[in-house]
């Protein structure tokens, strides 16, 4: 061991004969605990809030998906559909054909997109999933079956399983030409209403799930033209390899996006606020190792004597600093780790026994990650060390004079 080190190390777990210096370098040690405690709680708390927002589109978005880069859809020829079977990094892919349509019910219109899957669909995505299900069933497929948003189901006043009143779809034709009657405008079809989910205000409002044969039929799609392909994918997959091997089969007429593009804005939110909340909680660090750094000054000040008794037996200056610098390391190594510590016990007793209710059902979420625990230990331990090296640089050939 170092001398500076063993010095630091003495004054560290000795008390000061000054009960003011003893005061103010244990309110720094608890600002420090304090502070990486508030802190990992935040980013702990918010990466929750993440993961929760992120569960509703996880619900409706699969890991890729296949969409035409011109126009609204494409056709999947027998070759690609045989290559896209070969990849076994692919668990499953649904074919869909979806548009915006005009929906009637009981003398009330809404406007929604109407999108047909095909079997695989509730395999790739978790729509069938009972939690996402408010009522009823999900559909079948070669039926005139339909799931409605919760949104839409409220705004038209639609009922489950209304054989008597069916919810009217109409998709305008492709063509030119006079329209005459609603037949030469529209394709329409009677859809029964057999399940009813919620996941989001905007995905409630936005989607009326029908069979993809239904869709399109009444979108004038042949069998293998779809609006995209949804893909699922194994775990360990190379996305970057997957997407390389998926446009070499389709060439240039697809574009291929995972979740995080098909949800551009809400990523971006989403770390907008987790970049605001790391910046503000680390400004409650910053004013702690100021606090730090004063309990480190007035140690110097109150060890003056033996500073000068060290330097008068052959300690250099930058030994002398070293020492300080080293208590100031010590100081923020202890608040941080019983910080991190106490933080977890608490992130792991909410996950466990729900301290803290949003709503009556609702705990508040929060997620362990790995990630923020190395963001914090950087944060505290870099801010740490600099007011450790301020602090340190009071010990100078002026304090010794003044001795």
């Amino acid at each position: 061991m170092s001398f500076s080190l063993y010095i630091a190390r003495r004054y560290t777990i000795s008390k000061s004969k000054s009960t003011a210096v003893n005061i103010i370098t244990i309110i720094a040690a608890l600002g420090i605990f304090v502070s990486t405690a508030a802190l990992f709680i935040l980013m702990s708390g918010f990466s929750g809030l993440r993961d929760f927002s992120l569960s509703f589109a996880n619900a409706t978005d699969p890991d890729l998906k296949i969409m035409p880069s011109a126009g609204k859809s494409f056709t999947v020829s027998p070759a690609q559909q045989k290559q896209l079977n070969a990849i076994t990094d692919i668990a499953a892919y649904s074919g869909v054909a979806e548009e915006r349509v005009l929906f009637y019910y009981n003398e009330k219109e809404q406007v929604a997109y109407l999108k047909g899957v095909d079997t695989l669909y509730s395999t790739v995505t978790g729509m069938s999933d009972k939690k996402v299900l408010l009522g009823g069933n999900w559909l079948k497929m070669y039926t005139g079956q339909a799931v409605v948003g919760a949104g839409i189901y409220s705004k038209l006043g639609l009922g489950l399983f209304d054989m008597q009143r069916p919810l009217e779809v109409f998709v305008p034709k492709a063509g030119d030409g006079a329209i005459n009657s609603e037949k030469d405008a529209f394709n329409k079809e009677e859809l029964i209403v057999v399940g009813v989910y919620s996941i989001s205000e905007d995905v409630d409002n936005r989607y009326v799930y029908c069979s993809l044969d239904l869709a399109q039929e009444l979108l004038q799609f042949k069998k293998n033209q779809y609006s995209a392909l949804e893909l699922k994918l194994k775990p360990g997959t190379n996305e970057d390899r997957l997407r390389e091997r998926l446009q070499g089969i389709f060439k240039a007429t697809v574009e291929v996006k995972n979740r995080a593009q098909l949800n551009d804005s809400l990523y971006k939110m989403l770390n907008a606020e987790n970049l605001v909340t790391y910046l503000f909680s680390s400004l409650v660090v910053v004013l702690t190792l100021f606090c730090l750094a004063g309990a480190l000054i007035m140690l110097i000040l109150d060890k003056k004597e033996n500073i000068k008794t060290l330097y008068s037996l052959g300690a250099e200056i930058r030994t002398l600093r070293r020492i300080f610098f080293y208590q100031g390391i010590f100081i923020t190594t202890l608040g941080t780790f019983f910080g991190i510590v106490c933080a977890t016990i608490l992130i792991v007793l909410q996950q466990q026994y729900s301290l803290f209710m949003i709503t009556p059902t609702m705990a508040y979420p929060t997620a362990f990650i790995v990630n923020n625990v190395f963001i914090v230990l950087a944060t505290v331990f870099g801010l740490g060390i600099f007011a450790s090296y301020v602090a340190s640089t009071r010990v100078n050939k002026e304090l010794l004079d003044i001795a």
